[in-house]
């Protein structure tokens, strides 16, 4: 029997190393001591202290696996357990480790813990694929410093480069680019950051479910059919700033009370778009009002807006419908609308293939499952632009996400980690 029918048969056998949840509780743990607020939640920002301890963190647990480490311009990690032919197209896996304010320790986190939870099975198996394994932090997923996400996957798929790192600045002025260049990161060579077609196999992203869906239907893991995508919106709404008792309220030209129309609008359009969408959500989730006096009928309101849909020709339509509708309003209550879409990204598709790699693991290991769709953003939606992607979700209790509430069993993620390992392998040895 030769080497690759040997290894085909180990993969599949009972004997196959399962994944420690002990392992993957004590990284997870090691890297929530990384964290700014301690007493409420995690918080790492990208390149604060916290956040680069972190990273030093994972490169020594790359390092105890023997994974080849390399960074590039854009502050991504690579760590790269080598194939028997590592000319190939590599497999990636991995997550971010940066969070949101006062976040939980598990969202994105757990895909960079169970990637190199697999790399650990494969070298405790002795288990060498055919394409090396390419183990990834992405820089920045969370917009939570430069005000954009998924800096280092969009880095990645040719959509940021030193120009643009050089205009995305922090509240404190702080340019992505300066920042990077001061931690030493070779930003001279932004050009070389992007990756073509072709040149990575597969990327799979292990994750935790942040809708709740999977705790409601019992199951283990979700398959991801597709990852949805945001269209966001800032509007500035202009009436007429007035005395809150000696204006009638037939002669008021009250901003918030049109924002407050608008908001109404952008929620009934949404579901009454749900009968043909697979998924769709529209969320206002900052409103800004002027002056914000009790006894002033406001002149100016500010309002964000966040489209989201599993089909880019449905997002399309559905946003323009709420433009137009945010148009009648503005007319019919005679106050002056501005828009401007800063951010209009297309939903990702997982490959067929890899969906299949990841059902027949879990139906192989009798772990349960549903085929879901991912409303939230993920590196995989950017990485989807050069690579073909998949992802998989773990529960999370409630749904709960970016909360100090957030929470998935240790147990659970060793179990996804183990099909996500499986499929790894599959992909890596074709």
């Amino acid at each position: 029997m030769n080497l690759a029918l040997e290894q085909e048969e180990a993969v599949s056998a009972d004997s196959f190393p399962k994944a420690s949840a002990a392992n993957i509780e004590r990284m997870l743990r090691n890297l929530n001591h990384f964290n700014s607020t301690p007493e409420f939640g995690t918080t790492r920002v990208l390149f604060t202290e916290p956040e680069v301890a972190a990273r030093e963190y994972i490169k020594r647990e790359m390092k105890q696996l023997g994974l080849k480490i390399r960074e590039d311009a854009a502050g991504n990690i690579f760590g790269t357990y080598e194939g028997t032919e590592p000319v190939l197209a590599p497999v990636w896996t991995g997550s971010h480790i940066d969070t949101v304010l006062n976040a939980g320790m598990f969202d994105g986190m757990s895909g960079v813990v169970a990637g190199l939870e697999a790399v650990r099975l494969f070298e405790e198996a002795g288990l060498r694929p055919r394409r090396s394994i390419v183990v990834v932090v992405y820089t920045s997923e969370e917009p939570t410093r430069f005000g954009l996400g998924c800096l280092g996957s969009r880095a990645l798929a040719g959509k940021l480069g030193a120009a643009e790192a050089k205009e995305l600045k922090d509240k404190d002025g702080n340019s992505l680019y300066d920042v990077l260049k001061s931690l030493g990161f070779p930003v001279e060579h932004f050009d070389e950051v992007p990756v073509r077609r072709g040149d990575v196999k597969a990327a799979v992203e292990l994750h935790i479910d942040q809708t709740g869906e999977l705790e409601r239907a019992g199951k283990t893991l979700g398959v991801v059919k597709t990852i949805c995508a945001p269209s966001v919106y800032d509007f500035k709404v202009t009436g007429r700033q007035s005395h809150a008792g000696g204006t009638s309220m037939a002669r008021r030209r009250d901003a918030f009370m049109a924002s407050a129309e608008m908001a109404l609008a952008a929620e009934r359009l949404t579901k009454e778009s749900l009968g043909k969408d697979d998924y769709a959500t529209a969320t206002i989730g900052r409103v800004n009002v002027i002056p914000g006096a009790v006894n002033v009928i406001p002149g100016e309101a500010d309002f964000s807006l966040d489209v989201r849909d599993a089909s880019f020709e449905h997002k399309k339509e559905l946003t323009q419908k709420i433009l137009a509708e945010f148009e009648e309003i503005a007319k019919k209550r005679e106050v002056m609308l501005d828009s401007r879409m800063y951010n209009d990204d297309h939903p990702m598709p997982c490959q067929d293939d890899i969906q299949k790699k990841l059902v027949e693991a879990a139906e192989e290991t009798g772990i349960s499952y549903i085929k879901t769709i991912s409303g939230a953003f993920h590196d995989s939606m950017l990485v989807g632009e050069f690579a073909p992607v998949g992802m998989l979700f773990v529960p999370s209790r409630d749904g709960i996400s970016h909360s100090p509430q957030e929470w998935t069993d240790f147990a659970d993620i060793a179990a996804g980690t183990d099909v996500l390992a499986r499929a790894l392998f599959a992909l890596a040895d074709e």
